[in-house]
């Protein structure tokens, strides 16, 4: 026995010392944890530099690859990652793409997209036929390097707050047209290396591409509705079903005779409405692909960097100056055009020119695809010049935007900083029991200023019974607390919870918005009746009554990221009441968080003067007010229009408030009645609010 155990053991250690640290790697472990490593410090490096993090991992990629040190070899492992790294970062392109802002001004977007899109690719073309000697059709597809953009300096707008600026909304909405312009030039390109461009290849390409961007368009969103309707509850599933229409998409993409990543671009599209930017899907959808597929791909574009060719010769530096001269000329001719049009002033210029030159996303993808389809012209010498090319884009872009973008947020400032000021705090009170919690949450979420870094919290009062009784309902509680910080984790933001003893739920309630300087009130509502109802039921009466910050108290049963339009329903007289500026405010964030549209209903002698009101509130949102004559015809329009996907928010009052109606009291109950989906009841806030004007676009 004694001699096995030696034999075997001397076997395992023969077997482990015949290729300790072979050159390049191909221990699969070794490899993958170096990917890690290289994932984790190369973006930490550069951002000490101020750099993107995405030209870290490229410029590590080369060292460690094939034309480096020779660490790693470019497998089919690698290029299979790098494959669905692609296919992910258009997807997530799609997805982050604000459609409300294109949709809110689509002929500013449309003109700015066609004119960022046009003007490079017609530049691109000559330069790339005469200058660089290419064919008509890699000349194009070198145009398209740079007529797409990537909106790597949007995280600065987003800081300064300028987002809803007109200028600013016309170029993230021109994204979705310069994107999806260069990939189908992409698409031609890479077709016609295989055939020719003939009557039976436009015909085949124009009847596989309309169907399947019509078949994507009006089946993927009514899919998933329905999946999320039904399976909410179980997170993974829904990133799952997302994953699955990702790659069913591209592939279908690829059967029609495109590129597949249109297809991720067009199913990202097609979901952006059904993810909210806040919720714990899109988080989940983000760090999956930052920390794991978009590296790959971004490793595997640096592994066919050659270093080398800079050295060999000036191709590679010609190409790389042209496409820097000629992505600063023209995106800055396409802003200025823009900027003429429509009277802009010079900073909102500055800002359009700084946010459509960067590139990343789409270029890379252009170029390594055709790389890949052996287009003439499209070898190593291109891609290092593209990897130049958004090195220097990445530093200009930001910094452009950044002092632009400062004059603009100057420019709209209304009043001084007020350090006494409270910043928003909401406050969502839940029992151990509720089902609908983690819905309530969502809605918290999408009112939610991330600006302010506040918490979100949460209460649970618990009613004092014996002894042991009510320490088991207190854990009880606990529980339920501990999950909904679990939920709200998965949407990194984090939730503040804590059980509370109190023989008055409603006093519970009020205690802990008046301790914790609460300014918004979420509460969840079953739409039952209680003896002692007047609106609600006892306890949201109660602290209706006794509170006077925004209250939204609704019936939120199915997932908030399903909903296809708001109803907002405005009382009579109800902007007299203080807090309306902040109401529609709130009901607006809904509305862009969830990327529906909203569809106003008033009972309002004078529409227009309460449309100019509603349009000077923050953010902007399209849609004209209807006048509705009375309550009896805004029953019967509800009753024949509201759908179960429709979210209806109706603004109301507090009794002896401004704009408080006798028909409020009962309002509530008839929606719930005459609507399956969600809905809100709104209360302004009461007392006299002296940072209204926050909310109001003073631009």
């Amino acid at each position: 026995m004694e001699g096995q155990w030696d034999a075997g053991a001397s076997s395992v250690v023969a077997v482990a010392g015949e290729s300790p640290l072979s050159i390049p790697f191909d221990d699969p472990i070794l490899i993958f944890g170096l990917a890690m490593v290289i994932f984790l410090v190369a973006p930490l490096v550069l951002k000490r530099y101020r750099l993107p993090g995405i030209v870290g991992i490229i410029l590590v990629g080369a060292a460690v690859g094939p034309n480096g040190a020779h660490l790693l070899e470019r497998d089919a492992t690698i290029q299979l990652l790098g494959e669905v790294g692609l296919v992910y970062l258009m997807f997530v392109a799609g997805l982050e793409i604000n459609l409300n802002q294109f949709v809110e001004y689509k002929d500013r977007s449309i003109v700015f997209g066609l004119l960022s899109f046009l003007i490079p690719q017609a530049v691109g073309t000559v330069v790339g036929v005469y200058l660089l000697d290419l064919t008509l059709a890699a000349a194009s597809l070198f145009a398209a390097i740079f007529a797409s953009h990537t909106l790597l300096a949007y995280p600065v707008v987003n800081r300064l707050g300028i987002a809803s600026n007109e200028a600013v909304t016309a170029t993230i909405g021109g994204t979705i047209l310069t994107d999806t312009l260069a990939l189908l030039v992409l698409a031609v390109v890479v077709a016609s290396t295989d055939g020719a461009l003939d009557a039976a290849f436009w015909l085949q390409l124009g009847v596989g591409l309309t169907a399947f961007f019509v078949g994507v368009w009006l089946l993927v969103p009514r899919l998933g509705r329905w999946f999320f309707r039904g399976h909410a509850e179980e997170s993974y599933f829904e990133f799952l079903f997302v994953m699955a229409v990702l790659f069913l998409c591209a592939f279908l993409a690829e059967l029609v005779g495109v590129e597949h990543i249109v297809g991720a671009f067009l199913a990202g599209l097609a979901l952006n409405r059904l993810v909210p930017e806040t919720g714990p899907l899109m988080n989940r959808i983000e760090f999956v692909g930052n920390a794991l597929f978009i590296p790959f791909f971004l490793l595997s574009v640096g592994m066919l960097v050659d270093a080398r060719v800079l050295l060999a010769g000036a191709d590679t530096l010609v190409i790389a100056g042209s496409l820097i001269v000629m992505v600063f000329t023209t995106k800055y001719a396409a802003a200025w055009a823009t900027g003429r049009l429509y009277g802009y002033d010079g900073d909102e210029v500055a800002s359009m020119f700084g946010l459509s030159v960067g590139q990343a996303a789409a270029a890379l993808a252009i170029v390594q695809i055709g790389f890949d389809a052996g287009v003439p012209g499209f070898g190593l010498e291109m891609i290092n010049a593209v990897v130049l090319m958004i090195l220097v884009v990445a530093l200009v872009s930001p910094a452009v935007v950044e002092r632009s973008g400062g004059v603009l947020a100057r420019n709209r400032e209304q009043r001084p900083y007020d350090p006494d000021e409270t910043p928003q705090r909401i406050l969502v009170p839940v029992s151990a029991a509720s089902r609908h919690a983690e819905s309530l949450l969502d809605l918290a979420f999408a009112i939610r200023d991330a600006r302010v870094g506040e918490p979100v919290r949460a209460v649970s009062v618990v009613r004092p019974e014996s002894i042991a009784r009510t320490r088991s309902r207190v854990d009880a509680a606990e529980d339920r607390l501990e999950t909904l910080e679990e939920y709200a984790a998965g949407a990194e933001v984090s939730l503040e919870g804590r059980a509370r003893i109190d023989h008055n739920v409603a006093s519970g309630i009020v205690r802990s918005a008046l301790e914790n300087r609460i300014t918004s009130l979420v509460i969840g509502w079953d739409g039952a009746r209680s003896r002692e109802q007047r609106v609600f039921g006892h306890t949201i009466d109660q602290v209706l009554r006794r509170t006077t910050q925004l209250t939204l108290v609704g019936r939120v049963h199915e997932p908030l990221n399903t909903t296809r339009r708001i109803v907002l329903v405005l009382p009579p007289g109800i902007d007299r009441n203080d807090g309306f500026p902040e109401a529609v405010h709130t009901a607006k964030l809904v509305a862009e968080r969830t990327g529906a549209p909203i569809r106003v209903l008033a009972l309002e002698d004078d529409p227009e003067r309460l449309e100019e009101l509603v349009a000077a509130v923050e953010p902007d949102s399209s849609g004209a007010i209807e006048s509705v004559a009375d309550w009896t015809v805004l029953r019967s329009r509800l009753r024949e229009d509201v759908r179960a996907e429709d979210l209806v928010v109706c603004v109301s009052s507090r009794r002896d408030d401004p704009g408080w109606h006798p028909e409020l009291q009962t309002l509530p109950k008839r929606i719930s009645r005459l609507t399956d989906g969600n809905f809100v009841i709104m209360y302004p806030a009461t007392e006299e609010d002296e940072d209204d004007r926050r909310f109001f676009r003073l631009e």
